[in-house]
């Protein structure tokens, strides 16, 4: 933690670079004065240098530079605190000549949590500030020493850089490169900031709990808060990843702390709280007070996160991505009521199993994913072929068994065995209710978002929480006619009519299986998905002739010529213009935040969508309110500039940039403005209304 006088001077330094910086096309542009990259044969991943920007301030006696490290792949450093896990970098500086002391200044860290250890730092590339300050700025100076850098990806190891760098400080000449990398990297260290006009700490010594609280004048939007400390009783103790709710203005983090020397206690102690919300950085110390603290808060945000997953669930059978398995749902209502009550009521619960039991899978596998350091989200083994192409195959099959291609067959003792059991699809029931979760997963719902979100920024055992209740809410049609048996004979009657709406749910069910295949011309060359589709065609043509004859098999072809015709497109509706009476799509450029801070600096509002072939719920928002008035001509007006990021195969800047905002899957729409440079995130399913109001607020022309 800085004081104050060093946050000022930090300020001081940042404005003499930047008008540095502003003059640059007038300057000669000098040699930075550097070691050169730093390399250990021991541990190649890893190199680092020293570089000073030859901005000198005469009146402090200081020389301004930079430590910069870059790490390969996986490998990461760490912050000044580490967290769970790690070594923070540090600096050996005794053999200096001249030097009275050296300052050290922080980026706000990122969260890296790997095999349930949550650790704080950096990866790939990262340019830590520096202030050398100098006894005479008019003699040599040598800066030497070496500096120790721990970094991990699985395996950690801790490497030693020695260095030396002359120099006279009173000769130094300004580099423009190493003044924008060092102006850059200050931008990015947290500082004291007027926004935030209060702060609490308390700690819960019967819980080992510490609970802080911060106002901010303007709305927080998606915060983390990350608490460390200089106290000599506290440098070992660690703080969980926090429980965090925002109510307007005010955000509350909750924290359990551990230390391997004991039971910590922090009451009376000072604290350093660094919070991080998008592209707001602050830092803040606090004094810690002793109290009890409210499990309320706390368990409301969980309680929360549970209503919404059972909502989001719920809303999740009303949404296009499992209307294929309407015609299965409807056929198991309607041909239960021959069966004793009993018997519904173990076949329903039997598909709301399948549910549940599906939701457990997906949330078993974002666990793995997590724990192994790898993206997660909603929906993203969409972006896998291998799924992709089983999905094709599991919805073909399920297309030809309600068209009555096929039928399992089984021996005679199984029948027999399966006729002294009563209902023999139990098994049957279970698959059904898996199968409809599987599709479900290209959508997202209103509350489904905020749920996923929450869990998998929880801990393991609230994500299988959350996620055991999404799969309860996507259960409860089921769970209904469980409970209350009788509904079943309200419906219609078995009969012929059933015959026929069992094959209209199974063409629906093939346009399933063809849009899937056209999901995977992102991954396969165009010729190859159209012999796919037109073998699983063939294949259909032929069992239909073979089962109901040749003039069927006709009809057959000419409804799947228009099928297929009709399905390639809508699915070339992001990448092609044949569909009427939808207008051509918008000028959709890629996604950059660079691009997002530039725009909105120039006073242009811009206008954010994450977006996937695969997510249904993308699709509908695009052709029902992105592509029609008055949001279309809105979005093309001269102050819009309209950016995409595409999550239909893994990327991992959409996915940063996901995380970055505490989102986990797409739809994701977000506009930025003058007025709103932090961002307006729009909800899942939008509206007109919606979009016009955050593209007016963000530009400033908001009238309330």
């Amino acid at each position: 933690m800085t004081s104050k006088a060093d946050i000022f001077q930090l300020i001081r330094r940042v404005v003499r670079a930047l008008l540095i910086l502003a003059f640059a096309p007038s300057l000669v542009q000098a040699e930075a004065t550097s070691t050169g990259w730093l390399t250990n044969q021991n541990h190649p991943p890893v190199q680092a240098r020293v570089v000073l920007t030859g901005d000198v301030d005469t009146q402090t006696q200081t020389v301004n530079g930079f430590i910069e490290v870059t790490l390969e792949g996986d490998w990461k450093t760490y912050w000044r605190s580490p967290g769970e896990g790690g070594v923070a970098p540090s600096l050996n500086w005794q053999a200096s000549k001249n030097i009275d002391r050296v300052d050290w200044f922080w980026p706000a860290p990122h969260r890296y949590d790997l095999l349930g250890i949550d650790t704080l730092g950096y990866k790939h590339d990262v340019v830590f500030p520096i202030a050398l300050h100098v006894e005479d700025i008019s003699t040599p100076a040598t800066f030497a020493g070496t500096l120790t850098l721990s970094s991990c990806t699985t395996v950690c190891v801790l490497t030693d850089y020695p260095f030396s760098l002359s120099f006279v400080p009173q000769q130094l000449t300004t580099n423009v490169d190493a003044l924008h990398l060092y102006a850059k990297a200050v931008s990015q260290v947290p500082k004291s900031s007027p926004l935030i006009s209060e702060t609490n700490a308390v700690w819960d010594n019967a819980s080992q709990t510490l609970q802080v609280s911060a106002t901010k004048t303007l709305p927080w939007q998606s915060p983390d808060i990350v608490v460390d400390s200089n106290a000599e009783a506290l440098l070992d103790v660690a703080y969980s990843v926090p429980t965090v709710s925002v109510d307007g203005n005010t955000v509350t983090a909750t924290f359990k702390a551990s230390s391997w020397m004991g039971t910590p206690e922090l009451s009376g102690e000072h604290i350093n709280l660094t919070f991080i919300d998008k592209d707001f950085l602050a830092e803040q110390a606090v004094t810690v007070s002793t109290g009890v603290i409210s499990k309320t808060s706390a368990a409301f945000s969980f309680g929360t996160a549970v209503v919404f997953a059972l909502l989001g669930g719920l809303i999740l059978n009303i949404m296009p991505c499992v209307l294929p398995v309407l015609g299965m749902k409807l056929s198991s209502v309607i041909s239960a009521q021959g069966l004793d009550k009993k018997q519904i009521r173990r076949q329903f619960i039997a598909s709301a199993s399948g549910i549940v039991f599906s939701f457990w899978l997906i949330a078993g596998l974002l666990i793995v994913l997590k724990l192994t350091g790898n993206a997660v989200g909603w929906g993203i083994q969409f972006q896998s072929p291998f799924f992709i192409g089983l999905m094709v195959v599991i919805t073909t099959l399920f297309a030809a068994n309600m068209l009555g291609l096929f039928d399992i067959r089984l021996s005679s003792n199984a029948n027999t065995w399966l006729a002294t059991r009563g209902d023999s699809s139990y098994s049957g029931h279970f698959v059904q209710g898996m199968f409809a979760t599987l599709l479900a997963t290209p959508c997202s719902a209103p509350f489904l978002g905020t749920a996923v979100a929450f869990a998998l920024a929880a801990s393991t055992p609230t994500l299988l929480a959350i996620f055991t209740a999404l799969g309860v809410g996507m259960a409860l049609p089921w769970l209904l006619v469980a409970s209350f048996p009788s509904l079943a004979k309200h419906l219609p009657k078995p009969g012929p009519w059933m015959n026929k709406l069992k094959s209209l749910f199974g063409f629906m069910m093939l346009a399933t299986a063809l849009w899937l295949i056209s999901l995977l011309t992102n991954h396969l060359p165009f010729g190859w998905v159209v012999i796919l589709t037109l073998a699983v065609l063939v294949l259909a043509i032929w069992r239909v002739a073979k089962v109901f004859g040749k003039k069927r098999a006709i009809f057959v072809s000419a409804f799947g010529l228009v099928l297929c015709t009709a399905s390639l497109l809508v699915a070339s509706l992001t990448t092609s213009h044949w569909v009427t009476p939808l207008p051509q799509d918008l000028p959709w450029q890629k996604l950059s935040e660079q691009r997002i801070a530039d725009e909105v600096s120039a006073g242009n509002v811009v206008y954010v969508d994450v977006t996937a072939d695969w997510c249904i719920t993308c699709k509908a928002n695009k052709i029902g309110v992105l592509l029609q008035e008055p949001v279309y001509s809105r979005l093309q007006a001269p102050d819009v500039v309209t950016l995409q990021g595409d999550w239909t195969v893994p990327s991992e800047s959409v996915t940063s940039y996901l995380q970055k905002h505490g989102r986990y899957g797409v739809p994701f729409n977000i506009v930025y403005g003058p007025n709103a440079p932090e961002g307006i995130p729009l909800p899942v399913v939008l509206s007109d209304k919606d979009v016009i109001n955050a593209i007016n607020w963000a530009k400033g022309t908001s009238n309330g």
